[in-house]
């Protein structure tokens, strides 16, 4: 029964993914005749809620575990990576977790799950009209996530209850993004909005021509978005005045990553795409017909630029002028976006493995079989990795106490 419900969820994963790039147009249509709304409930700061929250070694509280959406993991983990606990979400887990306060929160196709990081135990659930694909973003007590149905919900970080909600015109898979007490996400409707954290008060609203698939990366007060326009905007952070924008040529799932003075960009057709924020311009190209879209967002670091590609591998390439350094295939396609942690990569695949590959060459050195297909994101704080699969199954891995 297991093992057909999750080639059920499988096909309708593939089947997403690959009309993603088509349906841009199509939802950007529909957007732009829905009336616009608002914030349709306030809500108080919790009790005793800490001012914010950083990914340091002891969470992992947004899509790509920093502002600047490195990939980049500041916890260790065990050489020996072991399962410690399973949770059955009964429906699809596409969502990257967050990690806080001993909790893993995780989005799945009926709303929101927080479950203790030592057991897998369900803390609470937030029900949601429709799935939740983005990844929950952590910070000031809060939980910040949107849903297909195109709602934005805060929730109480640690009792689950819903604090308020804002409704925008068309369903949001970007994961938000979280700065100086202000929320920011994208929107199938062309929007990047940037929202008050306490009571869900629109700030800014910057619209674009086509729906915003991405997550936003912060950096230095701007804000970076790219989409179905293929076009990388840089924002002000405060204002939301458009300082620049640069053409890469075709449509953008992946989230833009910043390090060191450059965002790198995975592109749907045009390869990977490095853009110094100095002028702005691209600084280089990396793209070859064998290689196939690129679906999954980067990992970023002084070792170089980590990407996934649809064909199956995963590549490092040089940051000064995209030398390729290594290469590893999987036998299925990876959405997964890689996530350093020390000397690891580590992202799932379209073959149902969850892999770990040596970070300065490649080499498999672990993978474990989870049997269905893993389009979520590896989450990695206290020493613990967490992911979900779209059969529904929550892995949590570490060392086991002896």
């Amino acid at each position: 029964m297991r093992r057909a419900l999750a080639a059920a969820l499988a096909l309708l994963a593939v089947a997403f993914a690959t009309f993603w790039d088509v349906s841009c147009t199509k939802e950007a249509a529909q957007a732009s005749k829905k009336d616009a709304s608002g914030t349709k409930e306030a809500g108080r700061r919790p009790e005793n809620a800490p001012k914010a929250t950083e990914s340091d070694g002891t969470a992992w509280v947004i899509f790509r575990g920093d502002p600047a959406q490195t990939g980049v993991a500041k916890t260790t983990l065990p050489e020996k990576l072991e399962l410690l606990w399973t949770h059955e979400a009964k429906s699809a887990v596409a969502s990257t977790a967050a990690i806080a306060e001993g909790t893993v929160y995780v989005g799945t196709a009926s709303g929101v799950l927080a479950l203790d990081l030592a057991t897998g135990k369900p803390k609470w659930k937030y029900d949601t009209k429709e799935a939740v694909v983005a990844s929950p973003c952590v910070d000031v007590g809060r939980v910040f996530v949107g849903d297909e149905a195109g709602t934005f919900h805060a929730i109480d970080l640690r009792t689950g209850a819903k604090l308020w909600t804002f409704e925008t015109q068309d369903k949001i898979v970007s994961s938000a993004n979280a700065s100086g007490g202000e929320v920011l996400f994208g929107s199938y409707d062309g929007a990047l909005r940037c929202l008050e954290a306490a009571g869900g008060k629109e700030k800014w609203n910057f619209k674009t021509s086509m729906p915003v698939h991405a997550s936003p990366c912060v950096f230095d007060g701007s804000v970076t978005i790219a989409g179905c326009d293929g076009v990388v905007r840089i924002i002000d952070l405060r204002s939301g005045q458009e300082s620049a924008k640069i053409e890469v040529g075709s449509n953008v799932a992946a989230t833009p990553a910043y390090f060191d003075g450059s965002l790198i960009v995975a592109t749907l057709s045009e390869g990977l795409v490095r853009v110094d924020t100095a002028g702005p311009k691209v600084a280089w190209k990396h793209v070859s017909p064998e290689m196939g879209s690129l679906y999954a967002s980067c990992a970023v670091g002084p070792w170089g630029v980590i990407f996934a590609t649809r064909d199956g591998s995963v590549r490092c390439v040089r940051m000064r002028d995209a030398k390729e350094t290594w290469r590893f295939d999987a036998k299925g396609r990876v959405d997964s976006s890689p996530v350093v942690v020390g000397k690891r990569v580590f992202f799932g695949s379209g073959d149902g493995n969850l892999f770990a590959l040596g970070l300065d060459d490649g080499i498999e050195v672990w993978r474990f079989a989870a049997g269905s297909v893993i389009t979520a994101s590896p989450a990695a704080a206290q020493g613990r990795l967490v992911i979900g699969s779209e059969d529904g199954a929550i892995y949590c891995f570490g060392a086991k106490e002896r």
